[in-house]
């Protein structure tokens, strides 16, 4: 029996983040979508303008008896710069800042373990926003499964393909 539990977090582009993490063992689903903002039900436009305070993230289904919540926020942390405000790489505005939104006290406390944990790998300090989950908004289907359907794209390839690389390097063991 499958112990499914849901995790939402965001660290830049959400299709960086649905690429590394859908490659993990124990994943169910993963979902890319926008939370933390106010208005309902945005458009990728308007997240993009910076303008409706949402932020990029995914929702991930994930069997806790095969990957632990712990590992995959580890994994999460280590996939992205959780030192930077409100930017990835090339991507800046809120709505690519790095984000944990825990949907229990537990997860809550694990995340603050893994950030003092994860800190010693960084030179500067950690900004990663820890909130409670409140509400998520599927984003539009050509933002679903994104990088599997594009990988010859040109962000895919310059962004995304160092990352797997990275996720290959450091955790095969826990790839599908």
């Amino acid at each position: 029996m499958k112990n499914s539990q849901l995790a939402t977090f965001g660290g830049g582009c959400f299709w960086c983040i649905e690429a590394v993490i859908q490659r993990l063992k124990g994943i169910e689903q993963i979902v890319s979508g926008y939370t933390d903002g106010h208005i309902k039900n945005p458009a990728y436009r308007e997240v993009c303008s910076g303008r409706t305070g949402h932020a990029e993230v995914v929702q991930v289904t994930f069997d806790s008896d095969v990957i632990s919540y712990e590992d995959l926020l580890t994994i999460f942390m280590t996939s992205h710069d959780p030192t930077t405000l409100n930017a990835q790489g090339a991507d800046h505005g809120t709505q690519y800042r790095s984000i944990v939104l825990y949907h229990s006290e537990e997860q809550k406390a694990i995340a603050e373990k893994v950030f003092q944990k994860v800190q010693e790998v960084y030179a500067n300090p950690i900004v990663t926003q820890l909130k409670s989950f409140d509400v998520f908004y599927v984003a539009e289907e050509n933002h679903q499964n994104y990088y599997n359907d594009n990988q010859e794209a040109g962000y895919c390839r310059a962004v995304i393909d160092p990352k797997i690389a990275k996720l290959r390097n450091y955790y095969a063991d826990k790839l599908k």
